[in-house]
């Protein structure tokens, strides 16, 4: 039976939940009774070998992204990733081309390491919260010790070997009083990509109630306001935001790259250590596995009833206070994870806990994007008016984004290829 083509990618965990480190927030600890830490064994290579002929099977597009995620994946180690790399090379059909994506704590990134991913064409995504003293309050080991040394001497040493690598900062109750430190922070390391996730933790014992250590929504919104101006003003075109260039896309009517902010979601699932198929990484329990890829086909996973029903739910499930929003099509309510709060005019549940934050960080940028979406229109238009030898300098189309060698409309005045395309850095 043929299959329709799925836009998708996949968070692959070849160690389950296992991590050498015992961060205070990590979801995944939560979830003990799906694999308890003395079953996992990791990915048998004839797992490993099953699902990289699937998802290269499945896959529709030129570039095939594969995302290596925990726990901890480089536990494990080297072979493992060298037969995945040899595996690719060896399922890859004529016109796919292979990319690696690796998310760690970098702790385990060695010199070995690092000449691997280089070679390999692997990004790595580091783990790090900012400066010490806030990196290290709760991404710690088992005993208590702090993995900020260990974290930024992986991020040098990436670095040496240019390997590309972007930061993840996880931004809770206490970085998020410092957005000018924490940014800074990054900047001083030269770093060129930048994503900040909030932390949200639910109070299962209090109805609408979070965790101490949960960013507060309106400071999550003073905190991307602050960085975004500081951004603007010094970093366009050498420092790329992942949220700021969310926003941006919205300026040329492009759908986003980030699963947060899109209508649906359901097209990021995960798959366990077992072949287990998940929904989503946020949503590992009994209620949310589709199945196993050693018992059916990625393919057919991915657009298993189930699965579409838990990404339209998404959009079917938004609170009616969001559907008359000025900034809905930056947000689409985010993420399903936190809407768990009645909505403002005592509606249904369901209103995300963020809103706040978001509101007040889109509205702030608007001005912003809807600039860049000018001077791009303008540029467009007179060098289609040069290009035809006539003086018409009409608008383009909306929804229409610029070249990747036009350029670039945030004003830089380098090419947008080398500037604000998303994903590139």
């Amino acid at each position: 039976m043929s299959r329709e083509p799925v836009d998708f990618q996949v968070f692959v965990k070849p160690v389950g939940p296992r991590c050498n480190l015992s961060c205070r927030y990590c979801y995944y600890r939560v979830h003990p009774q799906l694999y308890p830490q003395g079953s996992l064994a990791g990915m048998t290579e004839a797992l490993l070998e099953a699902y990289i002929a699937q998802h290269l099977e499945a896959s529709a597009e030129e570039t095939v992204r594969f995302s290596w995620h925990g726990g901890e994946p480089a536990l494990a180690g080297l072979a493992f990733f060298r037969r995945a790399v040899s595996l690719q090379k060896k399922y890859r059909r004529t016109h796919q081309q292979v990319a690696n994506g690796l998310q760690t704590n970098g702790i385990l990134l060695d010199e070995e390491w690092c000449l691997f991913l280089a070679r390999e064409g692997f990004r790595v995504g580091l783990s790090m919260d900012g400066p010490q003293e806030v990196h290290d309050l709760f991404r710690c080991s088992a005993v208590g010790g702090g993995s900020h040394a260990a974290a930024v001497a992986a991020y040098h040493r990436l670095r040496r070997h240019r390997v590309p690598t972007d930061i993840l900062c996880v931004v809770h109750s206490r970085n998020v009083t410092f957005p000018l430190e924490v940014y800074r922070f990054f900047r001083r390391l030269e770093a060129a990509y930048i994503s900040f996730l909030p932390l949200v933790e639910p109070d299962p014992g209090s109805q609408g109630g979070v965790s101490p250590r949960t960013v507060p929504a309106e400071a999550w919104g003073r905190f991307l306001c602050t960085v975004f101006d500081e951004w603007k003003q010094q970093d366009i075109g050498r420092i790329k935001v992942q949220i700021f260039e969310e926003a941006t896309r919205t300026a040329f009517g492009q759908e986003h790259s980030l699963c947060l902010f899109r209508p649906e979601c359901g097209s990021i699932p995960t798959v366990e250590h077992n072949g287990d198929f998940y929904c989503c990484d946020h949503f590992m329990d009994p209620g949310h596995r589709i199945g196993n890829i050693l018992q059916a086909p990625l393919a057919e996973l991915l657009q298993a009833p189930r699965q579409k029903a838990f990404g339209q739910a998404k959009r079917n499930s938004l609170p009616r206070c969001c559907l008359g929003c000025e900034v809905r099509t930056m947000c689409h309510g985010e993420c399903p994870k936190n809407r768990f709060l009645p909505a403002p005019d005592g509606g249904e549940i369901g209103w995300n806990y963020l809103c706040p934050g978001y509101r007040r960080f889109f509205n702030h940028c608007r001005p912003f994007v809807a600039e860049v979406a000018a001077v791009w229109r303008r540029q467009t238009a007179l060098q289609a008016a040069a290009r035809a030898g006539v003086a018409d300098v009409s608008s383009p189309p909306p929804g229409t984004a610029p070249g990747r060698n036009d350029p670039c409309p945030c004003g830089s005045g380098r090419k947008y290829k080398k500037c604000c395309l998303p994903g590139q850095a």
